[in-house]
């Protein structure tokens, strides 16, 4: 079997792995920039050209698409998609997931637990967000933000004001949600592959810091998660659509909330804190799909 692990940074931890594995099981395995494709976009003969070469002997795409270059890189995977290729995350997912607000009003309409939130753009009733998520303390986060960039605690009423106020002048589109105090500074990324979770870790915050996230400088550790927590992660990886996630949880008292669900989550954190061959996992997962598929996928965008 032909795969692409297709990524604007081929040679990153994550696309490494991914061909590593692939070709230790045999497999025909190579990287594809999706930045430096283009595309022949007809109804008879649908194209993905990269540097030259028609990719038409592709069997399966395994997306490693990010949020800076998301447009770009949904729109490659679409074409795969047209040309019948078999791609483990489709565009939609991606974008679906790329996109907050949207993942979170799915999330919302399936009935999975979040952090109550609120999304604002230019409103001038600032108390009223701030009442809406609770009151402070509260977290106020761009909704184009990713790793933790334009994520801000506001411990107070009038922090919560100013920065609302400031983010209304740049004309950003902005969440504000309210602050789990209990989860002191830590949350759980699960690892879905399929319609399991194959490994799962938490992510505790560096001192003086509220956000997790490894990008941040945040440390991780193997956790056993709750048979809840897993039906948890399962449920907004498929209400999403998507097939490989990484479900970001944070514990409160009541039950655990989902933060966000991530269509390419990094491979280097999760394997190194909880020692599985997680990129083994998602290669599995492509090969028992391809040995059960029938015919040719095609879908309308």
């Amino acid at each position: 079997m032909k795969i692409a692990v297709l990524s604007k940074n081929p040679g990153n931890y994550s696309a490494t792995r991914l061909l590593e594995v692939a070709r230790e099981r045999g497999h025909e395995a190579i990287p594809v920039d999706f930045s430096e494709c283009y595309l022949s976009i007809t109804s008879r003969d649908p194209r993905v050209m990269y540097r030259g070469e028609h990719l038409n002997d592709i069997n399966a795409v395994i997306p490693r698409i990010g949020a800076s270059a998301g447009f770009y890189g949904a729109a490659v995977l679409r074409q795969f998609e047209m040309s019948g290729v078999y791609c483990v995350n489709t565009a939609q997912a991606v974008s679906r997931a790329r996109d907050k607000l949207r993942s979170m009003q799915i999330l919302a309409r399936r009935g999975i637990p979040m952090p109550v939130t609120a999304c604002a753009n230019r409103t001038a009733d600032t108390e009223g967000v701030i009442e809406m998520v609770g009151g402070a303390p509260l977290i106020v986060k761009l909704v184009e933000g990713t790793q933790g960039v334009g994520v801000v605690l506001a411990e107070t009423k009038k922090a919560a004001e100013s920065l609302i106020d400031a983010f209304r002048g740049l004309n950003a589109n902005i969440l504000a949600q309210e602050f789990i105090a209990e989860s002191r500074g830590t949350d759980l990324r699960c690892f879905v592959v399929g319609e399991r979770v194959i490994a799962s870790m938490m992510r505790t915050a560096p001192a003086g810091e509220f956000r997790a996230n490894i990008h941040r400088g945040g440390s991780a550790e193997k956790v056993k998660i709750t048979p809840e927590e897993r039906a948890i992660a399962v449920k907004a990886a498929k209400a999403m659509g998507l097939r490989i996630a990484g479900v970001d949880l944070i514990r409160s008292r009541h039950t655990s909330l989902v933060l966000e669900v991530n269509a390419s989550p990094g491979l280097e954190g999760i394997e190194k804190a909880t020692g599985k061959n997680v990129a083994g996992a998602i290669v599995e997962f492509v090969e028992k799909t391809m040995d059960s598929r029938t015919g040719r996928e095609r879908i309308d965008h």
